[in-house]
């Protein structure tokens, strides 16, 4: 590479950083305080440009750039937070035509933690679910790309596709220490209906995906329960990751009647508060909802909201941790950014994104037992078969808890 070349590299290399930094997250200096964070921003900018010469200068083959670059961004929007990501012009291409309603996927929402694609949950008779995939594995590469060098937007958008195509992926499973090679037909999935049965005078009701219309689907459920003699209610939110959190909204708004359900909050995003309607409670049965580390977004504003506001009790494991909103800004030369520019928190000010839900009643389940937490946070899988218990024990413990309360009462 001529000297010429490597300056124009260089260069581009920087406008494109400086943008992402400071254009394109529509930093001006207009302000003291915005103009300290432009200099600041100006200051790693010629941190980052010494970098770039020194891999030019003194890295052991003449580096290719473009790739240098496109590392650089990906890895400075993943330092921010799981979703946010940067798409290169084909990505962001490839991003906007898979993210058309209608295209198939494979029934599982995924996120990324420790540097990889991880499943949240999973739809029961998708194309994940049929193939044994649950929550807690990783999709270590999709169509032989390794994830942990991909965004969290590329690696949605390569899970969705044609009906019937096919994607090759490289597994770690929770139950099996060795990674395993399938392959994924791509479907269209339906979100599956709220189902709900009477145990004793315990209505209990099952929710896998809170999408839109699914709060309507749970007051019919609770409104049938109550009329078969339902005393107390369960609300099992396990591995329920879907649907935006408008809905969970909605759905918490059902047994709480007054104060606040959530909030919305963003640097530059207008703050939006949402507060229960007394109209849209339906019932004041004893509550106990269930939720384990499969359980993310709208459903995670619904526990958030039951238990701070102790309208209940949450039971089971500590919830995955996701609540924001996210923007794309497309760039000028095709590629995107995809920021988050607001973030979920519960009416006492936790902020659900990352750091997920605490039960206030902790009961571990089974696949949490198919885990030993590594040094660095992680966690190894390992087979689980032999500890599995048969019994579900986090329910059992949700009526235990109704039963007491219910006799304190």
């Amino acid at each position: 590479m001529s000297k010429k070349v490597q300056v124009v590299v260089l260069s581009s290399s920087m406008l494109i950083i400086v943008f992402a930094l400071i254009g394109g997250l529509g930093v001006h200096a207009s302000s003291s305080d915005n103009t300290s964070s432009a200099d600041n921003a100006y200051t790693h900018m010629e941190v980052y440009s010494e970098v770039l010469h020194r891999i030019q200068s003194e890295y052991v083959e003449q580096p290719d750039m473009h790739k240098v670059t496109s590392g650089a961004l990906h890895g400075l929007l993943e330092s921010l937070d799981a979703n946010s990501s940067y798409l290169t012009p084909t990505e962001y291409k490839q991003y906007q035509e898979r993210n058309q309603d209608g295209k198939a996927e494979i029934g599982a929402t995924v996120s990324k933690r420790f540097g990889y694609a991880a499943v949240v949950s999973v739809i029961p008779g998708g194309p994940a679910d049929k193939l044994g995939i649950a929550d807690g594995d990783i999709f270590e590469t999709i169509d032989g790309q390794n994830t942990h060098d991909m965004s969290l937007a590329s690696v949605r958008s390569k899970l969705r596709g044609d009906k019937g195509s096919r994607m090759e992926v490289t597994i770690i499973r929770t139950r099996q220490v060795e990674p395993q090679k399938i392959t994924i037909v791509r479907e269209v999935v339906n979100p599956p209906a709220v189902t709900g049965r009477l145990m004793g005078d315990v209505g209990y009701i099952k929710a896998l995906a809170l999408t839109e219309g699914k709060a309507q689907e749970i007051a019919a459920k609770i409104k049938d329960l109550e009329a078969k003699g339902a005393k107390k209610l369960v609300l099992d939110l396990r591995d329920d990751s879907e649907g935006p959190e408008t809905e969970g909204v909605a759905v918490a708004n059902l047994f709480i009647g007054q104060g606040q359900l959530a909030s919305l909050k963003g640097q530059k995003y207008e703050p939006v508060t949402y507060n229960a309607d007394p109209q849209k409670k339906i019932t004041n049965l004893p509550l106990a909802v269930l939720v384990n580390r499969g359980t993310a977004g709208p459903a995670e504003i619904v526990a958030g909201a039951v238990e701070d506001d102790a309208r209940g009790d949450v039971v089971g494991g500590k919830t995955f941790g996701d609540g924001s909103v996210q923007k794309t800004l497309p760039m000028q030369d095709g590629a995107a950014l995809i920021l988050s520019v607001a973030k979920y928190y519960t009416p006492k000010g936790t902020i659900i994104q990352d750091n997920g839900i605490t039960p206030t009643v902790k009961v571990a389940s089974a696949d949490d037992l198919a885990f030993i937490p590594d040094d660095d946070g992680g966690a190894t899988p390992v087979p689980s078969d032999k500890a599995k218990p048969k019994t579900d024990d986090q329910l059992n413990k949700a009526i235990d808890v109704l039963k007491v309360k219910a006799g304190k009462s």
